[in-house]
């Protein structure tokens, strides 16, 4: 069974959030969760993997992305996609330029472009420059992120500090005149050395005019946003049945582990409404008390879960997040909260959660990987870049959304079961 499209996710909001691009656009599409250890079984038009590679060691992050190249070769995929947050969440050290190298050399292509565009959610490319809404990235509060702040919005900068390739600009100019004056520029850009060209978008209609220069391009690294010109490069048109999901039933719960500005607002507007909301302080769970914290939680969770959704979650003000950090270093306080939040996610599903939100890249990753779940089947769009999804199993499966920590408006986690219903 042949795909057409074969994409790799450096995360599991942004593969979700890509999935649910590509079904908009009208692709059946299949997200599994690491590299699958069989042929695929479903019949689809585009296969997400989804892997936890954005933040961990570049060499890491090359070997998982090449595993999984080579499982989409071998299911027939005719392009491959690398995507990346739409806020190039990365450092000087990589993974975005290591991993694309890494993919170009695989692929025996001396070009590709770069772009994390996706204007549904105010991330917009001009001259090069990466904004966030209105202002440019380093001034968005991603200038705080815990991992990966970043601090430069020009993406040639950016991009070249990782990579050995010579980074060029396909500017707002060439995009608006459509795919052949693209195409020209990505020839100069060949003949002058370029490898790899960042790429302006403000618009979906920039997304919609380079989708058809990408036609037959081997590796196509970006954020979701350009997926919407893709699909009509293989005869697809938008479909409701893309979209469909067994319909849902169960408990219902948020977890929350961004730290972002977004999901500070949303977990603000959720403890405002009214409902049930329990925060889990980082420092409580240093010295071993990781599990006796969960449990708590467990405990507190069970008699509301039958009123009504209920929250739980790490997210806090930057301030906070850099004290935890002085004391346990970086990578050590993010796993710690990590753990236990997809503890709370087990321990609920456990309580009869089959409706279940999680806001975070990295904890999302975490939570679905201790919930064992292998695939998604992608539903509908609660808001842009974050849709519902469906994980099978025995008893009925779980319907869960993936949300990345910037994307959702200020009332997401309540609107997100509204959706469903």
């Amino acid at each position: 069974m042949k795909i057409q499209l074969g994409c790799i996710a450096d995360d599991f909001t942004g593969a979700t959030d890509l999935a649910n691009n590509l079904v908009r656009s009208g692709m059946r599409v299949v997200q599994t969760i690491g590299v699958p250890n069989a042929p695929l079984a479903a019949e689809v038009d585009a296969v997400v993997v989804a892997l936890k590679s954005r933040t961990i060691p570049a060499a890491e992050a090359i070997a998982q992305s090449l595993d999984a190249l080579k499982w989409l070769q071998a299911q027939g995929a005719q392009q491959i996609y690398f995507k990346y947050c739409s806020t190039f969440d990365s450092t000087p050290e990589g993974n975005i330029g290591p991993v694309t190298e890494a993919l170009m050399d695989a692929l025996g292509t001396d070009f590709t472009i770069a772009t994390p565009a996706f204007p549904d959610n105010g991330r917009t490319v001009f001259k090069g420059y990466l904004f966030a809404g209105n202002v440019l990235l380093n001034e968005s509060g991603m200038q705080n992120h815990p991992l990966t702040p970043m601090t430069d919005a020009n993406l040639v900068r950016v991009m070249q500090a990782q990579t050995k390739r010579k980074v060029g600009l396909i500017n707002y100019k060439t995009v608006a005149q459509g795919e052949g004056a693209i195409r020209e520029r990505i020839a100069a850009l060949r003949a002058d050395g370029v490898g790899v060209a960042v790429v302006d978008a403000t618009s979906n209609d920039d997304l919609h005019l380079l989708g058809p220069a990408l036609k037959g391009m081997p590796l196509v690294t970006a954020g979701s946003g350009v997926a919407i010109g893709l699909p009509a490069n293989f005869g697809l048109k938008p479909s409701l049945q893309a979209s469909q999901l067994p319909a849902a039933s169960g408990l219902q719960a948020v977890v929350s582990g961004s730290c972002s500005v977004a999901t500070n607002a949303q977990v603000a507007h959720f403890k405002a409404s009214g409902r049930p909301a329990r925060a889990i302080d980082p420092a409580s769970l240093m010295h071993g008390q990781s599990d006796a914290v969960v449990q708590q939680v467990l405990a507190w969770a069970a008699p509301l879960l039958k009123d009504g959704p209920v929250l739980v979650y790490s997210t806090a003000e930057p301030e906070a997040v850099k004290a935890v950090q002085a004391q346990l270093g970086v990578a050590e306080a993010g796993a710690l909260v990590e753990h236990a939040l997809a503890a709370v996610a087990r321990g609920l599903v456990g309580l009869g959660v089959k409706q279940l939100v999680v806001a975070g890249g990295e904890t999302s990753g975490a939570c679905v990987q201790a919930l064992g779940i292998a695939q998604l089947q992608i539903g509908p769009q609660i808001d842009p870049g974050v849709p519902w999804c469906h994980a099978p199993s025995e008893n009925g499966g779980v319907h869960i959304t993936l949300k990345s920590g910037n994307f959702g408006t200020e009332d997401f986690f309540s609107k997100a079961f509204g959706v469903l219903r």
